[in-house]
């Protein structure tokens, strides 16, 4: 009976000595330094066990227990969940496994949860090494939008943002994310430090004013639109969104000059115009606007805004609708 609890205790600790392995890595990455308007590894590979467990014959009887068991404060206990939603801890092996290779392979195969997965752990394995995080986030990222786990993109661009300070790409990346995820106000946060870090950049006074015309802040969504615009007089989505503000706050003449030079740098895009018909409507020009009604429906013929936009022109001016057919999904 000694021999038998001997080897229990033996195993015991053999187990614990296992779980403290140094292949283990700190988790997570460190930072190196009415109308419609239109806004605008391989699964075949897969590691063996690196414990195995031995069977042992034991009973409750045969095993000691100790006269008082101390108790565990909650704070230390572990979390159900990581608390790094990017980053995933997980199990290390005796020998390196390429999470990153294994993800391409499991994508490859249409299998996108799991490459998700072994795209963050290949995050939590990068640790200091900054071009295989900057990889490994690059390959999270574009699997959290196929799989559209929007919130864990933008958090993903958030730490490519710790390990570039000087960059303000991601953080204009994450605004976007947010504002499609209805964060206004996070986006708003992302976009001001984004062009504390580039103010010569045109993207962040782009999203900047798209975060502003979100909130419903007219006036700072115009003023920066108009410096994006000023940064790049060619930008067509900025001016798209100065003309969409304009709408907005009743300044129809100045909304149809700037959308007037939207649809001439963005030809094949149908909601700028649209937005050009609306602006042209207010204006009482009811030919241009049918013809820019005309023109957002045919580039787009599923969306049913420009479509809405012109029937009801032509109901209120008198003039018959002649039907646009809408092309049928392939069988």
């Amino acid at each position: 009976m000694k021999n038998l609890i001997l080897s229990a205790c033996f195993a015991a600790l053999s187990l614990t000595a296992c779980d403290a392995s140094p292949f283990r890595r700190s988790q997570g990455l460190r930072p190196s330094s009415t109308p419609h308007l239109a806004a605008t590894s391989l699964p075949s590979q897969q590691p063996r066990e690196v414990v195995s467990r031995q069977e042992l014959p034991l009973t409750i009887e045969d095993v000691p227990l100790p006269d008082e068991v101390p108790e565990v404060p909650v704070e230390d206990l572990a979390p159900a969940e990581p608390a790094d939603s990017v980053a995933l801890p997980h199990e290390q092996h005796l020998y390196p496994v390429d999470h990153l290779a294994r993800a391409r392979a499991l994508r490859e195969e249409g299998d996108l949860s799991g490459a998700l997965t072994e795209a963050r752990r290949a995050v939590h394995d990068a640790a200091d090494d900054i071009e295989a995080a900057e990889n490994a986030l690059d390959a999270l990222i574009r699997l959290a939008r196929l799989t559209g786990q929007k919130q864990l993109a933008a958090d993903a661009y958030a730490e490519l943002s710790r390990l570039y300070p000087d960059g303000p790409e991601p953080l204009v990346e994450q605004a976007r994310l947010l504002l499609e995820l209805g964060d206004t106000e996070g986006a708003l946060h992302s976009a001001e430090a984004a062009i504390e870090l580039d103010p010569e950049y045109p993207e962040t006074y782009q999203v900047l004013g798209r975060a502003h015309l979100s909130a419903g802040q007219l006036t700072e969504a115009i003023a920066r639109f108009k410096q994006a615009v000023h940064l790049d007089p060619y930008h067509g989505y900025a001016l798209n969104n100065l003309g969409l503000a304009y709408l907005h706050s009743g300044q129809d003449t100045l909304a149809a000059e700037a959308l007037a030079q939207a649809a001439y740098l963005l030809p094949h895009v149908g909601y700028v115009h649209n937005n050009l018909g609306l602006a042209y409507e207010r204006l009482g020009r009811y030919e241009e606007a049918r013809m820019a009604f005309d023109t957002a429906t045919r580039l787009s013929p599923r969306d049913l805004k420009a479509r809405l936009n012109r029937d009801r022109l032509n109901h209120e001016t008198g003039r018959a609708t002649s039907p646009i057919p809408v092309p049928r999904p392939p069988v």
